[in-house]
């Protein structure tokens, strides 16, 4: 089955960097567009960015854009979400995604907490 191990997460200080990965298995990862989000304690979990299949076409919430960077290594079957200059808002548990089988999957997440 669908299966993603997130890492890269822990304690940073505001205008920090943190460059979070995903390693994917369970599926061809080259055929899938694969998208980051996150959830912050007591909101709705919201995309941050995604990546088409070849890696060639992003897109990012506008709450991220010109900060964070989502690229892919096909060959290593992972996705990596480069964030940079982070703030407090950016606090929450970052998950990677699939739509696989009509069916959206989850990671177990990874938790990015900015603060000093």
């Amino acid at each position: 089955q669908v299966q993603f191990v997130e890492s890269g997460g822990g304690l940073v200080q505001p205008g920090g960097s943190l460059r979070l990965s995903c390693a994917a298995s369970g599926f061809t990862f080259s055929n899938y567009d694969i998208s980051w989000w996150r959830q912050a304690p007591g909101r709705d979990r919201e995309l941050v960015a995604i990546i088409g299949k070849s890696g060639v076409g992003t897109d990012y919430a506008d709450s991220v854009k010109g900060r964070f960077t989502i690229s892919r290594d096909n060959a290593k079957n992972t996705v990596f979400l480069q964030m940079n200059i982070l703030n407090p808002e950016d606090t929450a548990v970052y998950f990677c995604s699939v739509i696989y089988n009509r069916r959206r999957a989850w990671g177990q997440g990874t938790q990015v907490t900015v603060s000093s």
